[in-house]
């Protein structure tokens, strides 16, 4: 899972997801063109500079700043793009879905994944 935006301040919300994430098992690949390593894994400075498939892209930068991203992820071949709490941009996940790619906007991966597994669902 590539996290685009993923911080290596432990007080950003980006970074506590990311350690649930890692925790449950997850393989994280951050994404960060100002910083080289979080979370003992090297960062990437795009989507398209990481050098092994990627499944999912979560997404942790502004609605704004989300297309292209989105761009790099239908790029790249992602299988899904998901955009965190209060991010969305509905004509870029358009074009995510049109690409074949399942699109999650203004939802948290770490509550969700955290409800599936209360619920038994994972």
């Amino acid at each position: 899972m590539a996290v685009v935006g993923l911080s290596p301040n432990p007080s950003r919300p980006s970074y506590r997801v990311a350690v649930y994430l890692q925790e449950q098992g997850y393989r994280i690949v951050p994404v960060n063109p100002n910083t080289t390593e979080v979370l003992g894994e090297p960062c990437y400075p795009s989507l398209t500079a990481i050098p092994h498939p990627v499944e999912l892209v979560d997404i942790f930068r502004r609605s704004e700043e989300v297309s292209p991203i989105i761009d790099e992820a239908i790029q790249i071949g992602a299988k899904a793009v998901w955009m965190q709490l209060g991010i969305v941009d509905q004509a870029a996940g358009n074009r995510a879905e049109e690409a074949g790619l399942d699109v999650v906007m203004d939802k948290c991966t770490a509550i969700e994944h955290r409800s599936l597994a209360k619920a038994g669902k994972l």
